[in-house]
């Protein structure tokens, strides 16, 4: 919970810089023996315990001077350290060069730069996006109260306690009421975009207010970005619709985008409308993963986050503001059926020992009576794919004259099953034949292993079910410390 005291030392000026700069975050006072740069504490190992345990809230920035992005926010931190310490306020911000203080960075597994850590009696909460979400603008949540004791002011804490990357302010002050034209007790959301302001209408709750601050908390439109993945993926609301489209080469992107905004105001808290930027290289295995090709955008799709990450395809090419919305809403009624990919079926699918599956011709192999069918799921970028093929190719030749045994492979990022769900690669299953029922093999992957397997008609070494897959994609890293100074860089 961040929480402030929203009186009127606090200039409006002061306060609307806190929401961009430093989340709110409220501190003790310091010991005189922590130096200062432009109103910012300089933390050392020798006197970093005293500062982080002896306040309610700490906020530090571990950087490093070679940092591109350290060196971009290094004002704009030095200012609101400054703005502060001129109000007078508790408020203060510290830094941590973590080049030197290395024992402070790998305790706290400072892993790229800026890392933001946000201590609250003594305690850390990582802020790892931090230096991106004050240029992103993140909104601040007011409560304004008269009466700070009220059944009111005790549910807005309540809802404020398991809110943490949002500060929440009270206050009683008729000043602050008159300036933000509050006639009564309630609680206002300010934030930087869209309508600048909500009102919670009803009842306060602590429920009612969580779900107001989470409904309200995003732009009705927000761009997929590196930056903003986290807070997409992260939220509550699971039924996502994505805009497909070139921001460059399309002449009518703002018309469009209009239009998918005005559309997204009917299912606010319950759907998020973000769109991506085909021309963006860092975009590319989204497209992929919808089966969508930039020559075939702008398109649209939905998908709903759950176990089986179930998408859909509108039936019309249509972007206007109303084929948007029933689009939508044909989704949330359960009238529109999931979108499933398939490739064409190649001529000569059969025509090699490892036989090709598309989506189109999966269920007519699997699903013959006469043959046991083994399949890799696979991706073409799969390292553990890769490593495998010249090994199910064996097996293909080693069984390609049994009348009873079909080895195939099926990328799985051009086809999908309805009734079989692939989360990682590379995925064998086995179907005996006489019946369509599968099984699951986790045993080793050699020639020998597998061969048993098939001959033992799935019976013998499938091994023990897996938790986790092996899927080779890694998530982008952060900012790393060079080597040496040819190796330095500025991006993430």
């Amino acid at each position: 919970m961040i929480l402030l005291d929203l009186s009127p030392k606090f200039s409006s000026e002061a306060i609307m810089f806190l929401k961009v700069f430093c989340l709110c975050l409220v501190f003790s006072a310091f010991a005189d023996e922590i130096a200062e740069e432009e109103g910012v504490l300089v933390l050392t190992k020798s006197n970093f315990d005293t500062a982080v345990n002896g306040n309610k809230y700490v906020l530090v920035e571990f950087y490093a001077p070679w940092c591109g992005h350290c060196k971009a926010l290094k004002p704009e931190y030095e200012k609101a350290a400054q703005e502060l310490k001129e109000e007078g306020s508790e408020i203060k911000l510290a830094k941590v060069d973590a080049t030197v203080e290395s024992e402070l960075g790998e305790k706290f597994e400072v892993r790229g730069y800026p890392t933001m850590k946000f201590f609250r009696d003594g305690k850390p909460v990582e802020y790892g996006e931090t230096h991106r979400d004050l240029a992103f603008i993140l909104v601040v949540g007011s409560q304004i109260y008269r009466d700070l004791e009220s059944k009111e002011s005790k549910a807005f804490q309540e809802a404020a306690s398991g809110i943490d990357d949002i500060p929440f302010g009270l206050t009683s002050s008729a000043e602050v009421f008159g300036e933000h034209k509050v006639e009564s007790d309630g609680v206002v959301l300010f934030k930087k975009f869209d309508e600048g302001r909500n009102n919670l209408e009803g009842e306060v709750t602590a429920e009612k207010v969580s779900a107001f601050v989470k409904a309200n908390s995003l732009p009705l439109v927000i761009e997929f970005t590196q930056e903003s993945a986290q807070k997409i993926f992260g939220g509550e609301v699971k039924n996502h619709v994505l805009l497909f489209i070139n921001k460059e080469t399309d002449k009518t992107f703002d018309k469009k985008l209009e239009d998918f905004k005005a559309a997204a105001t009917d299912f606010k808290g319950k759907v998020l409308f973000i769109y991506l930027d085909t021309a963006n290289e860092d975009n590319a295995r989204i497209l992929e993963f919808f089966g969508l090709k930039p020559e075939q955008c702008p398109a649209i799709r939905l998908i709903t986050l759950t176990d089986d990450m179930t998408k859909y395809k509108p039936e019309t090419d249509d972007l206007g503001t109303d084929s948007v919305k029933s689009f939508v809403q044909s989704v949330l009624d359960g009238k529109l059926k999931p979108h499933l990919m398939s490739e064409e079926i190649p001529d000569d699918w059969d025509a090699k020992p490892v036989k090709v599956l598309v989506g189109k011709n999966f269920h007519e192999v699997v699903r013959n009576a006469d043959k046991h069918v083994f399949v890799e799921f696979y991706a073409p970028w799969c390292g553990h794919c890769k490593q495998l093929a010249p090994i199910w190719d064996q097996l293909g030749d080693k069984y390609k004259d049994d009348s009873n045994v079909v080895i195939a492979k099926m990328d799985s990022t051009a086809n999908e099953l309805e009734d079989v769900k692939i989360q990682s690669f590379p995925t064998l299953k086995f179907f005996p034949k006489g019946e369509y029922k599968v099984i699951d093999y986790n045993g080793e992957r050699t020639l020998e292993a597998m061969s048993k397997f098939v001959a033992s008609g799935g019976t013998e070494g499938a091994g023990v079910p897996e938790d986790e897959g092996e899927e080779e994609e890694e998530e982008p890293e952060e900012e790393q410390e060079p080597e040496d100074d040819s190796k330095k860089k500025d991006e993430l």
